[in-house]
């Protein structure tokens, strides 16, 4: 998410897991494994029931976010597993620490090499980020402002950017809004609550779980999965392929586009993905776009 301090950027990953299904017996053991390895399980607590939330400060480092150690020990993202990472900052964590980040993102699995053994540990994480456009934190104007966004972005390198399935802008909320709410104002635009959102969560991970099995979300589908359950007609293919020559993207951001469409079809109670889920998906790469 990027945007300026203030627009609830925050907010938005803290109310995340809200609308996360609950834990499987499964994911519970093996959440409660990982704690129990780390030396984090609550006292008088046998068993971890719901999601994880992990929230590391910019300072931590790349031992204490990946893992590591003499004696290997699961870091932030492993104990995340099954949850959620939130990055506040993003921009401001090390290199180090943001690098150690894509090989997990991509296998779920972190592989931590000492002299003597490697150890794997579990790493399904979500991942929330969420950052200020320029270190001043205002949005960019005018070309110097682009520039200034463009540098502080180059924080964040091409590879990890493009692991992100989604990249969204969260605009300042005019004061006029705000005061219509704080005021009671009916007529004030509401959005979807919680309870609504979950709802419609689980009715889409039940129709992934009936299409291609409750092991294999959306974000675990494989190019060859997605040619046949995320099939686009030639009138779709033909917008795709145009927005991936315009914004330059790579074959990854296409999976990740068709993963995103899919399960907007879902969330929208879809059999097929349609143009308007792809056109959609392509809006959710916000970054590529401006940059």
């Amino acid at each position: 998410m990027l945007g300026p301090p203030g627009t609830g950027k925050t907010m938005m990953a803290k109310a995340l897991p809200g609308v996360l299904p609950a834990l499987s017996p499964e994911e519970a053991i093996e959440i409660t494994r990982i704690y129990s390895a780390a030396g984090q399980l609550p006292p008088g607590q046998s068993l971890v029931t719901t999601r994880p939330v992990r929230s590391p400060h910019h300072t931590a480092s790349a031992a204490a976010v990946v893992g590591g150690g003499q004696i290997p020990r699961p870091g932030e993202i492993s104990l995340a597993h099954r949850g959620v990472l939130f990055l506040d900052e993003m921009a401001e964590f090390p290199r180090d620490v943001l690098e150690g980040l894509r090989q997990p993102m991509e296998d779920h699995v972190v592989t931590i090499a000492r002299s003597h053994a490697a150890v794997r540990f579990p790493a399904s994480f979500m991942l929330i980020a969420a950052m200020n456009p320029t270190p001043k934190g205002d949005m960019p104007v005018g070309e110097a402002g682009k520039r200034a966004m463009e540098k502080y972005m180059e924080r964040l390198s091409g590879p990890l950017l493009d692991r992100i399935d989604i990249h969204v802008e969260a605009p300042a909320v005019p004061f006029k809004e705000l005061s219509r709410r704080a005021s009671g104002d009916v007529s004030a635009p509401t959005g979807t609550n919680t309870a609504q959102m979950r709802e419609n969560v689980e009715r889409a991970r039940s129709a992934q779980a009936a299409r291609q099995g409750a092991s294999t979300p959306n974000s675990r589908l494989s190019g060859k999965q997605l040619d046949e359950m995320a099939r686009l007609d030639d009138r779709t293919v033909s917008v795709l392929g145009d927005a991936m020559t315009q914004m330059k993207l790579s074959a990854r951001a296409y999976d990740k586009i068709r993963r995103v469409a899919r399960t907007i079809a879902d969330m929208g109670g879809s059999e097929r993905v349609r143009q308007e889920d792809v056109l959609e998906a392509i809006q959710y790469r916000v970054l590529d776009r401006k940059l």
